[in-house]
């Protein structure tokens, strides 16, 4: 692509080249034939020709009058003044392209501004025209011009201050490159947002509530800036607090996993959460992350306090509040939405069909020491490989179950209410096989090895009864797979697919 714009270019431009050169070429043809010359001064006169008058061979003048000579030198001069700035502004035009587009693309600058470039092509255009006025009109003197231009350019000057102040502001902008487009800047207290553009007036910043914010550049070289980088890994700060019983060391070690599986967090940085400040209600937190994308920062702060939420949920940790005066009150079921009752647990636990053999007795024992979490949309529950040594079973809302195929995350199946997973894990200590993740709020309950030994040691014949179901559950599963593959392979080979295809029927 970039290859075939160079020859388009290269192309034109040695075609217009050529045609100003034969145009300039073919003037003094012109001028011969129109029966002109110039003298050894350089100045355009008749040419004098062989007539003969009365049979005698005489030099005659061309019929021209002194002011058509002057007005054809004027035009001739003129012209050739044109034709040769045509070729200065092709040449600089095509020298820009191979300097500017070309060779700092292929150094990996994409975002080079124009202000530099229209200011050397401005400089050199003017260097040009003086020059070649001067070879064109060398009887004219400049000098008195640019003499009696200077007070004029004094006025010129002051009335335009602000707009040459914006503009070498901009070439100090331009030349230091502090900043480039695609990066987040914060401009004192004026706003913060994208750069979009650097001009020779200002900079134009499309802040995060999609508004355009214009600064002149004067001013944004007065300013205090904050910049972040769109290619490097900036980081951010978000708090919480905790009340002072909280063990810090699990703090720290559930937030941190929690922050590390959420999208826009650098993987190649460790989040740190640490103790801020020891305050009066509780422990200041502080959770130092990297984005991959600083634009997002927002979502991915608010996203960052969805999590934590959750995971203080499910662990049964407290944020810290002020506290001013007791009262006792009647708890809404607002209050208590994440709350369920011990009869709820224990029948979806023998709704379940592995623990159909259990006793009431038993399955009372495993509904008092189970645990019932809360987790967050898209918020991982499990991963492929982890060595836990629990199931889960789905009580309030549905989670995906996903395997990665060529790195590419896909998903199998999706669980609902009363379905459950991570049962071999529980069972045998295998690892896990795939991930689960929460679709939407999900309540799950979390049933751990350690409360099913008691019930295997006092009853060993337990253990083979639920692994018979297991097993039995597995191969209708697998039954099941295999099924739907094979009506899947007919879909695709069979003579139905085959007609469909020929119609062009989907």
């Amino acid at each position: 692509m970039l290859s075939d714009q160079f020859q388009r270019r290269t192309t034109i431009f040695v075609i217009w080249l050529v045609l100003l050169g034969t145009a300039i070429f073919f003037i003094p043809a012109l001028q011969s034939w129109m029966g002109l010359v110039r003298n050894a001064e350089g100045v355009l006169v008749a040419k004098e020709v062989v007539v003969n008058v009365d049979g005698q061979q005489v030099q005659q003048a061309a019929a021209w009058g002194r002011a058509t000579i002057s007005f054809l030198d004027t035009t001739f001069r003129v012209l050739r003044l044109l034709l040769w700035m045509g070729i200065v502004i092709s040449v600089v035009r095509y020298l820009s392209y191979l300097i500017f587009g070309a060779a700092l693309r292929k150094a990996g600058e994409q975002e080079i501004s124009s202000l530099l470039r229209t200011v050397l092509t401005v400089g050199i255009y003017i260097v040009a025209f003086f020059i070649i006025f001067q070879t064109q009109f060398p009887k004219v003197e400049l000098a008195p011009l640019f003499t009696g231009s200077a007070i004029i350019g004094i006025v010129v000057g002051l009335a335009l201050q602000d707009t040459l102040g914006n503009l070498f502001a901009g070439i100090a902008i331009q030349a230091d490159q502090s900043f480039q487009v695609g990066d987040v800047v914060q401009v004192g207290e004026q706003g913060m947002g994208t750069i979009e553009s650097v001009s020779w007036r200002g900079v134009k910043i499309r802040t995060f509530q999609n508004k355009m914010l214009v600064i002149s550049n004067s001013v944004i070289g007065k300013e205090t800036l904050e910049i972040a980088p769109k290619e490097n890994l900036n980081a951010r700060i978000v708090r919480f607090n905790t009340i002072y019983t909280t063990s810090p060391a699990r703090v720290i070690q559930i937030v941190r996993e929690a922050v590390r599986q959420i999208d826009n967090v650098s993987p190649k940085r460790r989040p740190k959460v640490r103790i801020w400040n020891l305050g009066d209600n509780g422990i200041d937190w502080e959770i130092k992350y990297w984005t991959t994308n600083y634009r997002r920062h927002n979502d991915t702060d608010a996203l960052i306090r969805q999590r934590v939420w959750y995971a203080f949920q499910r662990e049964g940790i407290d944020f810290a509040y002020p506290t001013r005066t007791i009262y006792t009150a009647k708890q809404s079921e607002e209050e208590a939405v994440f709350v369920d009752t011990a009869d709820e647990i224990c029948e979806r636990i023998n709704s379940v069909s592995v623990f159909a053999p259990l006793s009431s007795e038993e399955t009372k024992r495993i509904s008092s020491a189970c645990f019932v979490r809360v987790f967050a949309p898209e918020e991982p529950i499990i991963e492929a490989g982890q060595t836990d040594s629990s199931m889960f079973i789905v009580h309030k809302g549905r989670v995906s179950v996903q395997v990665k195929e060529n790195g590419v995350s896909k998903a199998i199946t999706t669980l609902k209410p009363g379905d459950f997973f991570g049962e071999m894990s529980l069972l045998t200590g295998q690892p896990r096989t795939a991930d689960v993740i929460a679709d939407a709020e999900t309540t799950v309950i979390e049933i751990s090895s350690i409360i099913l030994k008691p019930l295997f040691e006092s009853n060993p014949e337990l253990a083979r009864v639920i692994g018979e179901i297991i097993t039995e559950r597995r191969e209708m599963l697998d039954a099941q797979r295999t099924q739907e593959q094979e009506m899947t392979e007919s879909d695709t080979s069979g003579p139905v697919f085959k007609i469909k295809k020929f119609f062009g029927i989907e």
